[in-house]
């Protein structure tokens, strides 16, 4: 959507555009970060062995909207020093996806789940010393992190978009068959051609209309089974701790370290917001109110079968655009959000997407995430020093996730950790960054 009349005239976080400006920008806002929003869950489900398209993968589905709009809530309402007041969207991280996926399909969604809810805590308090921690987390180590996020993500992406990424699936007949193919190479060409030949909304929600026309193009194929929407029902029941609460110290130390990354994006992504819309700062209070929301978020999500909260950067985009920076404006999407949250007819008509179409929008979504890393990285000098903490950091991460079995004897809690792609990446960037000494 491009500037609309009198936009910049609310370039205050307490201005209150009128409704005819305010609910479209809210659902614009909606738009760019939909498809991001549910996909971790499906994944994660998927992970957990949950049925595709079935009951329990709608709940997630739901929860991921509900939660995604109660902390976008927290972040523009804001309760005491909860919250930013900034037009800040929350909704579910794909840089928990791996971790948590590893989790599910080794010890249960429960223990996901109640990792969740732990990490939420923990990231929580860390607001009161965010502005503490930012020095153990340069570009050099949150550019590393973030890239072997999406580096880890992008296999799964091909899965989906062959068939699938269970094993009866890759072993299915079908798996990397032309019509599967089709659809999932529909949803990335319309993406990239609506992303980079239109503007404004169009733009904006280009995975989202991708994905729509994979969706037809599959619907056309016989692919798509609206058997699970004819049965959901209009309202949800909503469940506290679903899969009950189980603690391993294991997936809390890695769902916490990922929980300490996903803050400082916050930290960054609310500088950012604040410099693109009012052209200033982020003061102390907006950080910690910031980085208060995105843990609270993540442990009231995790209570109820949510996956955790951060903050979206595609919306700052959108605020930079439009240059409305109006928090109340993001209101009005989350509270489109939890309506959609609210409906599991919503949910189950998400979850009955065919496999290959979701394919196709994670291998841009998931690429994105690479990208970003490199995008990261390139405010870092590539001397000798970084380029071999590059070096060693990816190939602990990435190597030992690929071949598990190479640290098959280590104890339960850090064989989770050693194989789950982002803690040793993030741990070694980390430590080698303080004891290497700088290139002089």
């Amino acid at each position: 959507m491009t500037d609309m009349t009198g936009a910049n005239d609310f370039r205050d976080p307490n201005d209150t555009p009128p409704l005819a400006q305010a609910v479209p920008l809210g659902l614009q806002h909606v738009l760019a970060m939909f498809a991001s929003n549910v996909t971790p869950s499906i994944i994660v489900a998927g992970a957990a062995g949950l049925a595709f398209g079935g009951p329990e993968q709608v709940y997630l589905i739901q929860m991921a909207m509900l939660f995604a709009g109660v902390a976008t809530l927290f972040q523009t309402v804001g309760v005491g020093p909860i919250g930013a007041r900034l037009p800040i969207m929350q909704g579910t991280s794909f840089a928990f996806v791996g971790v948590l996926a590893g989790i599910a399909a080794t010890q249960g969604l429960n223990v996901a789940l109640s990792a969740c809810i732990v990490a939420g805590v923990i990231h929580f308090f860390l607001g009161a010393v965010i502005q503490h921690l930012r020095w153990l987390f340069p570009p050099l180590v949150t550019g590393l992190v973030i890239l072997a996020i999406g580096l880890y993500l992008i296999p799964v992406a091909i899965k989906y978009a062959a068939g699938g990424a269970a094993s009866f699936q890759m072993e299915a007949e079908s798996f990397g068959s032309l019509m599967h193919w089709s659809v999932a190479l529909s949803v990335v060409i319309v993406a990239l051609v609506l992303k980079f030949f239109t503007k404004g909304t169009l733009s904006n929600a280009a995975i989202l209309v991708g994905l729509i026309v994979g969706y037809l193009l599959a619907l056309a194929f016989g692919m798509v089974n609206f058997g699970a929407v004819d049965n959901a029902s209009w309202i949800t029941s909503i469940q506290p701790l679903p899969y009950g609460f189980e603690f391993s110290l294991g997936a809390v130390v890695a769902v916490t370290l990922v929980s300490i990354v996903s803050a400082i994006e916050t930290v960054g992504d609310t500088s950012a917001t604040t410099k693109a819309g009012a052209n200033r700062e982020a003061t102390d209070a907006e950080i910690a109110g910031a980085t208060y929301a995105d843990g609270l978020g993540t442990a009231v999500a995790g209570v109820f079968g949510g996956l955790p909260n951060t903050s979206f950067s595609q919306n700052v985009g959108i605020v930079g655009m439009t240059g409305i920076m109006s928090r109340h404006v993001v209101t009005i999407g989350a509270l489109v959000l939890i309506l959609c949250g609210l409906v599991p007819k919503i949910g189950a008509l998400i979850a009955s997407m065919p496999l290959p179409v979701l394919g196709g929008g994670v291998i841009v979504m998931f690429g994105m995430v690479a990208a970003a890393g490199l995008n990261v990285l390139t405010e870092v000098k590539m001397n000798r020093r970084n380029m071999v903490i590059i070096a060693v950091s990816l190939a602990a991460g990435l190597g030992l996730n690929l071949v598990p079995t190479a640290v098959q004897y280590l104890p339960g809690v850090v064989k989770t950790l050693a194989t789950s792609a982002v803690a040793p990446t993030a741990l070694v960037a980390i430590v080698l960054n303080l004891v290497l000494p700088d290139e002089i």
